[in-house]
């Protein structure tokens, strides 16, 4: 696993302090050593054979599924050390949670990782928060993958019908991929959706595997926009019922956007039905980073981003980033009026504005 390198402070614990000693130490020797992310993650165990490795590029060597997990705001630099160093038939799941906006396009970062590495990738999101997961408290996710035809019959020499399953995961009328895709080999087990639910499930984490990448990965980027809205209302004491309502226009809003944009793909079902959709939805208006972020801001009369320089400890919120992403790319495309969750959030209408 790779672990960006830093120094971090040992906590005020006789049995970490034994271990580590009372002054900083290296994020990863933490994790090797104690077995514990004493920063991002204190108080609870990590696996005994979970190998933290400073070294990105020696990491993604020889792997054959590479599984990404990081703030949004790094992937490119990533993808750019990565590239070269990794295995060409490899295989992804994005479970970064945003979308890349240029040049008027949005873009998955499922659809930036094929595009950077030429492999294929899939996205994982849903209810997941990480000191629930960790402690091993009953959750689900999802998981969506539509793997290449290549990775399950014989090649036909036509990499068409491949690069379809690429293609599904752009925003329509974008101009059509020219990946060259790899082959998984033959004596290599075909990543479907029974590896994929025995790699990531557990007896306490349910796995669901859907055909819909693109309505996966919307689902984990704009639900932090809704839960930036939660957090406002929340902030201004405004109430359940008043919370509840900015859910459900969030909902619509979410599916209104993968169903405009990505028309070829997006299964309205995956944000009503999936743990990607409205699960993930529920858990971050309640409990997520951004909910807390914009809750506190409101309290103490300060921005977002300051709250995330004062309290997250370096860590970054994904939803204040891709709320002004999302903006531009709707002000480009004129699509302002249907969007007034999303506008409000970024600042720009008051909140008599919002309506279903």
């Amino acid at each position: 696993m790779w672990v960006f390198e830093e120094d971090v402070d040992v906590p005020d614990d006789g049995t970490l302090r034994d271990q580590l000693g009372d002054k900083p130490v290296k994020l990863t020797h933490a994790i090797n050593t104690a077995h514990q992310n004493i920063k991002y993650l204190p108080g609870i165990k990590l696996p005994d054979n979970l190998i933290a490795n400073p070294d990105l590029q020696d990491t993604v060597r020889g792997a054959t599924i590479l599984v990404f997990n990081l703030p949004h705001q790094f992937m490119s630099k990533t993808l750019e050390q990565i590239k070269g160093h990794h295995l060409p038939y490899a295989r992804a799941i994005s479970c970064v949670k945003g979308v890349d906006i240029s040049e008027g396009t949005v873009k998955l970062y499922s659809e930036l990782i094929m595009e950077k590495l030429g492999i294929y990738c899939g996205s994982l999101s849903g209810a997941n928060i990480a000191s629930e997961v960790a402690a091993e408290n009953l959750c689900e996710t999802t998981i969506g993958y539509d793997g290449p035809p290549m990775d399950y019959k014989e090649p036909d020499g036509s990499s068409r019908d491949n690069l379809i399953k690429v293609d599904k995961q752009r925003q329509s009328k974008s101009s059509p991929s020219q990946l060259s895709l790899h082959r998984v080999p033959q004596n290599y087990p075909h990543v479907d959706s029974a590896l994929l639910e025995k790699l990531f499930g557990r007896p306490y984490f349910n796995v669901q595997v859907v055909r819909d990448v693109s309505g996966v990965a919307l689902g984990g980027a704009l639900k932090n926009i809704v839960a930036l809205a939660a957090g406002f209302v929340a902030g201004k004491g405004w109430g359940e019922n008043t919370k509840a309502a900015v859910i459900r226009i969030g909902i619509l809003e979410m599916v209104r956007f993968g169903c405009l944009w990505f028309p070829q793909s997006v299964d309205e079902r995956t944000f009503t039905k999936e743990s990607a959709g409205i699960a993930d939805v529920i858990a971050s208006t309640s409990a997520g980073r951004n909910f807390h972020s914009a809750c506190h801001a409101v309290e103490q009369g300060v921005t977002v981003d300051e709250i995330e320089k004062k309290e997250l400890g370096g860590q970054k919120l994904q939803g204040t980033s891709t709320s002004r992403a999302v903006y531009e790319f709707l002000e480009k495309q004129g699509q302002l009026e249907k969007f007034p969750l999303f506008v409000f959030v970024h600042g720009e209408y008051p909140c008599s504005y919002i309506r279903g």
